[in-house]
């Protein structure tokens, strides 16, 4: 169980804020992703990645906490940060797309996760992994995929617990404006 939910949920979406864009750049910047010239599949590339890293955190929420109330309250707590931080951002692409993008990947990133019970956690990383490398880049090159394999799989080591769903939140979220 989580003590102190909603304080957790807002520091681990401080955590996000802070590091994700470094990792994207460090990703973007590596041999594991083809460079692009154009800044909007730039920001798509980053869109997609935004929806992998916060699907970890979630996953990573749901290992330390189990799945509960006080686990649920904690995620919907990084998700409300998340998303007002989001809100405030000049993008190229409307926050609701954003919602509705995070909420597909989410479910799809969860059925991933929950493909063949127990048998399946062995190769779980590797099929998250090839999913995110699919969204980041048309033509994935292997090393991308064997980086996201490697970022699955820290949560796979933390813990053997199924995914719980919160794609619900991006579809129950308030409209910003």
């Amino acid at each position: 169980m989580i003590a102190e939910p909603e304080r957790r949920g807002r520091a681990l979406a401080g955590f996000f804020l802070e590091v994700e864009p470094r990792l994207f750049g460090d990703l973007a910047d590596s041999p594991a992703l083809p460079p692009t010239p154009d800044p909007a599949e730039r920001e798509r590339r980053r869109r997609e990645w935004q929806c992998f890293a916060l699907y970890a955190c979630v996953r990573g929420l749901v290992a330390a906490g189990g799945f509960n109330r006080e686990t649920a309250r904690a995620i919907d707590a990084l998700h409300d940060q998340v998303m007002a931080a989001w809100a405030g951002e000049t993008s190229l692409e409307p926050i609701e797309r954003r919602r509705a993008r995070v909420a597909e990947r989410y479910a799809e990133y969860g059925s991933i996760g929950q493909e063949g019970g127990a048998a399946g956690a062995a190769s779980v990383t590797a099929r998250l992994g090839a999913a995110a490398a699919r969204h980041l880049a048309a033509a994935p090159p292997p090393l991308l995929q064997v980086v996201l394999e490697d970022a699955a799989s820290s949560r796979r080591r933390a813990s053997s617990k199924p995914y719980w769903d919160h794609s619900r939140f991006w579809r129950r979220a308030p409209r910003c404006s």
